[in-house]
């Protein structure tokens, strides 16, 4: 650590705002916490009166009447593509770039705001002209090409659902949410480019309508050339959009009306469709963009996330666009074709705001400071996290390599059911600490909880809650409104919404994250169900039984462990091994794979039959087994143990 962090930081790290920021960010002191906390439902009133542009104001703030199932601005009507796109081009602001898009290959393209309102006008009636309206549910299937976007923002247009599915999920899981949601209509690419090969999305949509029957058509984006398999219910992309009309009036929706669902793994093999509505989800998606990034008008702010994730909708789309921001968009990854690919689009592009995960930040690490070195990253001001809580020391690394050790550094923690970030420093008032999240937004209210929900004392860990409702909330998960109640809010009661997140106070009342108590696991931001991976296991023919867990990862923060017993008569092998990892990549994505996987005799459960999942968490990370008197039999763990020692070079 150089002499210049140590000097900002006290026994415990810190890291003091920056003087610039203390005096100019849009929150500099806690009058907006404190004006929430004294009337926190005229707080959020004031906020969408004066941020959204409505067709008709709302009167009413939240509706409570009926939790969980709150409501927010029921009786306002408003249009989200008018917010992100007309009003700035009716306020003169057409020509300012919306959009520097960079494809993996190196194509570029500029769009301005004029440019994009064009593009979402006849995408939405390219939309109508197949039949699609309000309320009709549209699954989105694209890798980070411009389309994406547009594809967003033209079902919002004129009422659509749109249901975007991240290019890496294999052809069951995409028809799994296409099936949950009855989408009308796919709209996809003839491939993606990622890591200098062709992901065939086509031929992924293919085998996944083939499940689907209420699919009508495909729309499809030229973008690699491949040749591909057609049908009569196929249409390109560009050809729909030369045959529409090129004005396309916004379709007044009622805040309440759902913009879009998302699907995120669950504790059941079933993922949920997550469901978030116009207005509240607007409201949060602005002022969370402006106060956690201070947005400022000649910022050009790269979210490095896919849309495929709720990230790349809140923080690359709706909040940004809203914003009237000009953002970057990239097709690839960080490590095509070098590990330098970012620094050189910070570079080339002056790039003023840069948000990316811990996971992108431990791998850049590897590259060394040299590749950051070799390009001027000084138009930088501001960097941030998402997905999954930083380790201090990549915390240090991003501060010092990439920030210049001037850059605040906003450690965000949110979920796609929050819709918008709840905790993160704020870069013009908070001491930052490496690896906390420091405390709440403005109207936020988190608690952490015991078993029995009393609020834990300052300093000890619990349970995270938030004991509040917020306007960018989810509302329900698609079609199945008590899974959404037993899901979230039975734990605490149906006023208390349960994060599924570990959590800690320090001595100064800041918050660190803990990670997912439940069984889900984060590798490298995606949260993946250790259900499905173990149903994915389980649907071989070779296997009898499986579990999954969740274990430490240097660069991916968690990797995936698979144990599994195979069914009588069948041998191990390694080419079965390789053979059950790939079955679960083709089942459920790439990013599924099972970085360990283990054949097992039986998997070591207590006498009353649990799975001890502590122990094979820590034969996966070649730790102590700690206590396994409780076993059933104990001499199973070695054997497991000693094919673990094998497979990693213990």
């Amino acid at each position: 650590m150089s002499d210049a962090i140590e000097a900002h930081m006290d026994e415990t790290r810190r890291v003091a705002p920056p003087a610039e920021f203390a005096k100019h960010a849009r929150i500099h002191d806690r009058s907006l916490h404190d004006e929430a906390e004294a009337d926190f439902t005229g707080f959020w009133m004031k906020r969408a009166l004066e941020e959204i542009t409505w067709t008709k104001e709302p009167t009413v703030s939240l509706n409570d009447a009926n939790p969980p199932f709150y409501k927010w601005f029921e009786d306002g009507e408003l249009n989200l593509t008018y917010n992100c796109l007309d009003r700035h081009v009716e306020a003169g602001g057409g020509d300012k770039v919306a959009y520097t898009w960079i494809g993996e290959p190196g194509d570029e393209r500029v769009i301005t705001y004029r440019e994009l309102l064009a593009d979402v006008e006849r995408a939405a009636n390219a939309l109508k002209d197949l039949g699609v309206g309000k309320g009709d549910r549209v699954a989105i299937y694209l890798g980070m090409v411009p389309e994406l976007p547009i594809s967003m923002l033209a079902c919002a247009r004129i009422g659509a659902i749109h249901s975007v599915v991240f290019g890496g999920f294999a052809a069951s899981a995409l028809a799994d949410r296409i099936q949950d949601a009855s989408c009308k209509l796919v709209i996809t690419g003839d491939g993606a480019w990622r890591r200098g090969q062709i992901i065939p999305l086509k031929d992924i949509v293919d085998e996944a309508v083939a499940m689907c029957p209420t699919i009508e058509n495909v729309l499809v984006v030229r973008r690699t050339e491949q040749d591909v398999a057609w049908t009569d219910n196929d249409i390109w992309w560009h050809d729909a959009l030369a045959a529409a009309a090129p004005n396309c009036p916004p379709e007044p929706m009622n805040a309440e009306d759902v913009l879009f669902m998302l699907y995120t793994s669950g504790t059941t093999a079933k993922p949920k469709g997550i469901v978030h509505t116009s207005g509240g989800y607007l409201l949060g998606a602005i002022l969370s963009h402006q106060w956690v990034f201070d947005i400022r008008p000649d910022d050009v702010y790269w979210c490095t996330a896919d849309c495929g994730w709720v990230t790349g909708h809140t923080y690359v789309v709706y909040g940004p666009l809203a914003n009237h921001t000009t953002g970057i968009i990239y097709e690839g990854t960080p490590a095509h074709p070098t590990w330098e690919r970012h620094w050189e689009i910070v570079h080339k592009h002056k790039v003023t705001i840069y948000y990316t995960a811990p996971t992108a930040i431990r791998a850049l690490i590897k590259a060394g400071p040299e590749a950051v070195e070799k390009y001027d990253v000084s138009s930088l001001r501001l960097l941030g996290t998402v997905g999954e809580p930083i380790n201090p020391e990549a915390w240090i690394w991003y501060h010092e390599h990439v920030g210049g050790e001037r850059c605040p550094i906003v450690d965000t923690w949110w979920q796609t059911e929050t819709g918008s970030i709840v905790l993160s420093p704020l870069p013009g008032l908070s001491t930052t600490k490496p690896g906390s999240a420091i405390g709440p937004l403005p109207g936020m209210k988190p608690v952490i909880v015991d078993e029995q929900g009393a609020e834990v004392a300052t300093g000890d860990g619990g349970y995270l809650t938030l004991q509040r409702p917020w306007p960018s909330m989810l509302r329900t998960i698609w079609g199945d409104d008590q899974r959404f109640v037993d899901t979230y809010w039975n734990r605490f009661g149906n006023t208390v919404y349960f994060t599924g997140d570990g959590a800690r106070t320090d001595h100064d009342g800041d918050i660190w994250l803990l990670g997912r108590v439940d069984d889900v696991i984060n590798v490298a931001g995606h949260r993946i169900s250790t259900t499905e991976i173990e149903s994915s296991l389980v649907g071989h023919p070779a296997v009898a039984e499986a579990a999954a867990i969740g274990a430490e990862d240097p660069i991916k923060g968690e990797m995936i462990a698979a144990f599994v017993i195979l069914r009588d008569g069948i041998d191990q092998s390694e080419e079965l091994r390789a053979d059950l990892a790939g079955h679960v990549a083709t089942d459920i994505g790439k990013f599924a794979k099972p970085s360990l996987l283990l054949f097992a005799p039986d998997l070591p459960k207590t006498r009353s039959g649990k799975i001890m999942r502590r122990l094979l968490k820590n034969i996966a990370e070649g730790k102590e087994l700690g206590d396994a008197t409780t076993l059933r039999d104990p001499a199973i763990i070695q054997t497991i143990k000693a094919d673990a020692d094998r497979q990693m070079g213990r």
